[in-house]
């Protein structure tokens, strides 16, 4: 039973049952296994690095970007996020992964750290403490300042799909090269909770082929 629930084997009827996709063989109750290759391949330069191989998913998310597709996001109890792209809303085509690990987070004190902050995601490059300058990813990277992306996320807890939390983001999306053909992510958010408090968050990513995981 431990290894049928670890590497997605056998016959799920909860997942049969639930509202919420299962894709590529990834929802909640389920365990990711990762191939450690896919970080420590990009060298001492990279900060993002984990510890461990294998992602328990606790929590679900689903972001409808209109005619741009669907963003599904699985999360873990220690806030790492595996995301997927996708045509569709059940996950068929879902493609482009990655896989997010928290930078920093904090409560923007005043209206004037807002703003800043909102300028930063406008700007062509980005950084932050302990981190070097990211490129803008999203709309090229030329010196234009650009809007950021805005959107509502439904994160679930279950797979029944009855009880969600919606989370209003804006965000931006930046890379930088590493040696060889590396590629580091970091993806800015300024994210208010419906009924919560706005924080200002950094993750750092990198980007997954399809072989580096399985569930």
């Amino acid at each position: 039973m431990i290894f049928r629930k670890l590497f997605g084997g056998g016959r799920d009827t909860a997942a049969a049952d639930a509202a919420i996709p299962v894709v590529r063989n990834v929802t909640i109750g389920r365990s990711v296994r990762l191939d450690p290759l896919a970080w420590r391949r990009l060298g001492s330069e990279a900060r993002f690095r984990l510890d461990h191989d294998v992602l328990a998913i606790t929590a679900q998310g689903l972001v409808d970007l209109g005619a741009d597709g669907y963003v599904h996001r699985f999360y873990t109890d220690d806030h790492l996020m595996l995301q997927m792209v996708s045509p569709d809303p059940d996950g068929r085509g879902a493609q482009d992964f990655t896989l997010f690990m928290p930078w920093s987070s904090v409560w923007p004190p005043d209206a004037r750290a807002k703003r800043t902050w909102a300028d930063r995601l406008r700007a062509p490059a980005f950084d932050d403490e302990g981190l070097p300058a990211f490129r803008r990813y999203w709309f090229g990277d030329g010196d234009a300042r650009q809007e950021p992306v805005s959107f509502w996320e439904e994160v679930f807890d279950d797979r029944s799909g009855r009880h969600a939390r919606r989370i209003y983001q804006t965000c931006m999306l930046f890379a930088r090269d590493l040696p060889g053909e590396g590629r580091e992510l970091l993806l800015a958010i300024a994210m208010e909770p419906e009924g919560g408090d706005l924080t200002h968050e950094v993750m750092v990513g990198i980007p997954l082929d399809i072989g580096e995981f399985e569930a």
